[in-house]
């Protein structure tokens, strides 16, 4: 199934201002963001962790299908309890503020639905391509069906489509459902922690954790992932543990 949103370029009159960046204050951001693992007692108001929150809210996520959730534990008890969970880590133990960020690969069934009414309240001057593409393809996409039946019969289609043209090949499993969802989920995460210490705080992504604790103690179901949890506060003086090491960059990037 063809559709004409993917190549065709829309004709829509859709104008937004594009405000000037500094761009040595970007960078103070980004080279100042460490992961830190001691953190004193400086509390982060409430207005500073929302405001991180909805920067997360804003990244870019494949097809605005928003497949994540973001759980601020925030009261004691469950802070402690969440912790734990982290292993009690310094990072976990010490921070002032904990987010668990979850990828949610069966989020896209709610999104689909909620772009379609956007679309409704918007009226005819939605092209009709991106219409089809929520109704039609985006649940061709991203059904699994039962016992994965529907992802095997997509895998064989999409194998012999690709023998002939450029074709998206996943996901047709529920791993790869998995992380297609955790990469979207992840440049939220970038987000938030780039937002804390524009405000002036800190924080670490955490994968030393028991999922199987965590999920328990926010009672999620058993299909989402946990991408990481992020700790936050204010950094102690110990609370970097040494120099930022980066290898030569010559073995990462290629310019072809």
């Amino acid at each position: 199934m063809e559709i004409e949103i993917l190549n065709k370029i829309p004709d829509i009159d859709w104008k937004e201002p594009i405000p000037a960046i500094d761009t040595e204050e970007f960078r103070k951001v980004v080279m100042s963001r460490r992961s830190v693992r001691v953190y004193d007692e400086t509390p982060i108001p409430e207005a500073v962790v929302q405001d991180c929150i909805n920067m997360g809210l804003l990244a870019p996520n494949s097809s605005n299908l928003q497949c994540w959730s973001f759980y601020w534990v925030h009261t004691p008890e469950k802070k402690k309890k969440l912790a734990e969970a982290c292993l009690n880590q310094p990072a976990a133990r010490t921070a002032q503020e904990l987010i668990v960020c979850v990828a949610r690969p069966r989020g896209w069934k709610m999104t689909r639905q909620l772009m379609l009414k956007e679309f409704e309240k918007q009226g005819p001057k939605v092209p009709q391509g991106a219409i089809d593409y929520y109704a039609k393809l985006v649940p061709m996409m991203y059904s699994m069906g039962f016992l994965n039946v529907a992802g095997i019969v997509k895998k064989v289609i999409l194998f012999f489509r690709g023998l002939s043209k450029p074709t998206p090949r996943e996901p047709t499993t529920h791993k790869e459902l998995e992380i297609w969802a955790v990469k979207s989920s992840s440049l939220a995460c970038q987000n938030i922690m780039l937002a804390f210490r524009a405000h002036g705080f800190d924080s670490c992504p955490m994968e030393g954790f028991d999922s199987t604790r965590v999920k328990k103690l926010l009672d999620l179901p058993k299909e989402d992932v946990i991408t990481m949890v992020i700790s936050a506060g204010k950094r102690a003086p110990n609370g970097v543990y040494g120099p930022r090491i980066r290898f030569d960059r010559k073995l990462f990037v290629q310019k072809i």
